[in-house]
């Protein structure tokens, strides 16, 4: 097993506000004949022994921090979020909220082993569109800029058969540009599910691995929107979480840029509702939607933006447009309890990694990272690392 860094062992215990005396016992370490409980935790910290591994994920538990973070170089400087963009509502699952603390650090100790890696291996390159533009800059300026960098044919785009296929393309050349996109909305399990109102995405501006991550909870026709939205943070060199509520500046800010990248506001304006039925008027919406590779829900904002409907009206449809998607869900789920076996874990894992699985297995067989390493970078056990390999090299 790789060495760890055990000046972390101590930072870890001491930000989670655990004392030495009250973290032994949780950590079942026990008093010897000789050497007293404290004694032994102390001696980790201080590197004169070294934990096992069983002993290391106990410590990740009741620390509170990914099992990778005790292999970095220094402990994280960072606050665990960076900037928080979202506006949450009252109603809001605090526990969720936690969850999403958990997440993010697992993704900042993800990112900063990579960078690190790179940096070893001479093998950084420096994102010149990091940190490019400001706040203060206008939506075509700051659009502009993800359109040098992602160089996505908006046509090709649109003609994707399914939101998934388009979405499939553009997170293709946002990795090209070099910025890593993760799927994930909860720890692992359905039961530390993550709502879009708690967290939609995530920026992590870094200039050699920065990372975007989507909430996978969210619906697939909204994918696209929420990674060029984080593209737009990290055009403005910022580090934070975002929810379903943009209504602080930066957020609209960044959803107009989001909305300019895949719908220009010269070509919108030749959109008209041809009806005031409201069956109809749904369908024009979908199938405007659905040509242009963007949810059926931001078509109806940018209608009441524009004037063309009330706000009554623009409610009524997000609920309808809401209520299509959680039905789709549930017929999903239904189909895929009534299938044998289910999606190849693999496969799916793969998926939700993109790019990062390709970079590892690289960087695992030239010898840069462990298997171990690469197993907690892919959070998957290390003897599972080669089938990940295997998996994606044959994709």
């Amino acid at each position: 097993m790789p060495n760890i860094n055990h000046t972390i062992l101590s930072w870890a215990r001491e930000t989670a506000e655990i004392s030495l005396e009250n973290a032994a016992p949780k950590l079942q370490i026990k008093d010897g004949k000789e050497t007293s409980a404290v004694s032994k935790l102390t001696a980790y910290e201080n590197g004169t022994t070294s934990p096992s591994r069983s002993m290391l994920i106990r410590m990740s538990k009741l620390y509170h921090r990914p099992l990778l973070t005790f292999y970095l170089d220094n402990p994280p400087s960072i606050g665990d979020r960076g900037e928080d963009f979202r506006t949450l509502p009252d109603h809001y699952e605090r526990a969720e909220n936690a969850y999403v603390d958990v997440l993010i650090r697992n993704i900042k100790a993800r990112q900063s082993l990579i960078r690190e890696t790179l940096i070893d291996e001479d093998e950084e390159i420096k994102l010149s569109f990091v940190g490019r533009n400001s706040i203060d800059q206008d939506v075509q300026h700051i659009t502009q800029t993800l359109r040098e960098v992602i160089k996505l044919d908006i046509e090709e785009f649109r003609e994707c058969p399914t939101y998934g296929d388009a979405f499939k393309l553009l997170r293709d050349r946002v990795e090209e540009a070099g910025v890593f996109v993760l799927l994930q909305g909860n720890l692992g399990s359905y039961h530390t599910d993550i709502s879009v109102t708690t967290f939609r995405g995530f920026a992590l501006s870094d200039d050699v691995a920065p990372f975007i991550l989507i909430n996978n909870r969210d619906a697939k026709s909204a994918w696209s929107f929420t990674l060029l939205h984080e593209m737009a943070h990290l055009a403005l060199g910022q580090t934070g979480v975002s929810g379903a509520y943009a209504e602080k500046r930066v957020e609209k800010l960044c959803n107009e840029v989001a909305s300019e990248f895949l719908l220009p506001s010269e070509e919108f304006k030749r959109f008209n509702l041809l009806s005031f039925d409201a069956e109809t008027i749904r369908e024009e919406i979908s199938q405007y939607a659905l040509s242009k590779k963007i949810s059926s829900s931001h078509i109806t904002y940018r209608l009441y933006r524009r004037g063309d409907i009330s706000k009554g009206v623009w409610s009524e449809l997000s609920d309808y447009f809401h209520q299509q998607w959680k039905n789709k869900q549930d017929k999903d789920k239904e189909k895929l309890k009534q299938r044998s076996g289910g999606p190849n874990y693999y496969v799916v894992r793969r998926y939700n990694l993109g790019a990062l699985v390709g970079l590892i297995r690289r960087l695992t067989y030239s010898g840069a990272l462990s298997t171990t390493k690469a197993g907690m970078l892919l959070d998957v056990r290390p003897l599972k690392v080669h089938r990940l390999f295997e998996i994606n090299h044959s994709a």
